[in-house]
């Protein structure tokens, strides 16, 4: 039957894990989610919004499948641009996105057919009226959203972080825009902290200041991504020099500079019991002419090389083990995911987050769940995250607990693994892992 109750689920014991998690709360530690909007709880009025407005995953298939831009981010309205997503839908198979698609459909809007071409104005009229009765608090609801850590700016405001009945939005430390060292931004930073920033001293200032006002609003996560760790890194002379000459560092400089500021960070992110996240191996905008027509975060980046270990050891090597904060590492190229597994035991405080972004399919799930049982350890992982701009996108959950629980099931069915650990297992990876963290 077209995607029942026993999706993703090939085996009795899978099925059985699959009912102990299937309803536990979701702790959503990454994300891109608008927090004015939750504060606001805005009404969904058509699903072609909610689908179509931002999400660059659907954006990216439907350019695959030959749909112009006018239907995408262009002016046609969401009826149009949901209909041109309809279409292409077939084309979809094994992708995440038509797994994600119907996954919505059913658990949403009680709908059980494929999204076609002849499907489409049916499912639009049915789903929409769904819709009116439904706002950004009572989807959360639904799914039994209970955390949501949202991806912030140091120089943002955070006016709209707290706590809407049973869900806790929490914003995210994420300095990447620092990094490019413009004058622009480091004036931006200035007035957000209230420090005219002309030194190092200055800067670091402003970013404890910032730091310190992000955990006043309940943050627990900080994050960074970035296409490579640094080669090479500044000492304190060094950085106050680069940091006075900005303006016209070359990139070498700039990346001395860089690495001493993310050593810092991470020690302040140890100091005040923050988890330190790092998305690796990204190359952004690669289409230089749709970059400009659309902007950034419209899917045009691309996987790119596998992260450096030496790169990587080199970072690690520079923080004792007391001073490191907890950490999670996500690489956008799995290649050497087994060696990056590895460096988790080699150093305390780290270890591998979820399949990442094109990695988030069935299989690219799955490979994730076995290297890190094979070479590190699954039982302390944190599960799965949206890392979406969608609301609708929690139906991820559901995905990774089916496909973990088939994992771990199929392991039970062939004797290797015990039943009376199963359970427990899932259960923490699922839920109470993440929980712990959020609230140490």
């Amino acid at each position: 039957m077209f995607f029942d109750e026993n999706l993703l689920l090939y085996n009795e014991t899978a099925k059985a894990l699959y009912e102990k998690v299937r309803n536990l709360p979701i702790v959503d530690y990454h994300c891109h989610l608008g927090a004015g909007k939750i504060a606001r709880n805005d009404p969904f009025s058509d699903i072609g919004e909610l689908w179509l407005s931002g999400d660059h995953y659907k954006w990216r298939a439907m350019r695959m499948n030959g749909v112009e831009e006018f239907y995408i981010t262009g002016g046609a309205d969401y009826h149009e641009k949901f209909l041109k997503y309809a279409e292409i839908m077939p084309n979809l198979i094994g992708n995440p996105l038509y797994y994600w698609t119907h996954l919505e459909l059913r658990q949403i809007f009680g709908i059980g057919i494929p999204l076609n071409k002849e499907s489409a104005e049916e499912i639009y009229q049915a789903a929409n009226e769904k819709l009116r009765d439904l706002s950004v608090q009572s989807l959360l609801q639904a799914f039994r959203v209970e955390f949501i850590a949202t991806t912030d700016d140091p120089a943002d405001g955070l006016l709209d972080h707290g706590q809407y009945g049973d869900i806790r939005v929490t914003p995210t430390f994420r300095p990447d825009k620092l990094f490019a060292f413009e004058e622009e931004y480091i004036q931006k930073l200035g007035e957000a902290s209230g420090i005219e920033i002309q030194t190092l001293d200055d800067l670091m200032n402003a970013l404890t200041q910032r730091l310190d006002f992000f955990v006043e609003k309940g943050c627990r996560m900080a994050d960074h991504g970035m296409d490579r760790f640094p080669s090479a890194y500044a000492d304190r002379e060094q950085a106050e020099s680069l940091f006075l000459s900005r303006a016209k560092l070359s990139r070498d400089e700039k990346e001395m500079l860089t690495g001493y500021l993310l050593l810092w960070l991470n020690k302040e992110y140890a100091k005040r019991n923050i988890t330190a996240q790092f998305h690796i191996a990204v190359t952004r905008n690669v289409n230089p002419a749709t970059f400009k027509l659309c902007g950034a975060d419209s899917g045009f980046d691309v996987i790119s090389e596998p992260p450096s270990v030496e790169n990587l050891l080199g970072f690690f090597r520079r923080i004792d083990d007391a001073e490191r904060p907890e950490t999670v590492l996500y690489t956008l190229n799995d290649a050497n995911l087994t060696s990056l597994a590895c460096i988790s035991g080699a150093f305390r405080k780290v270890r591998m987050g979820a399949a990442w972004w094109f990695n988030d399919t069935v299989e690219g799930i799955r490979r994730n769940l076995k290297i890190i049982s094979e070479y590190a350890s699954l039982g302390n992982n944190l599960g799965m995250l949206t890392d979406s701009r969608s609301f609708s996108s929690y139906c991820r959950f559901d995905f990774f607990r089916r496909i973990l629980c088939d994992y771990v099931g199929d392991l039970v069915e062939k004797g290797e693994y015990d039943r009376i650990n199963a359970q427990a297992l899932v259960e923490n990876i699922c839920y109470y892992n993440a929980k712990r963290m959020i609230e140490s």
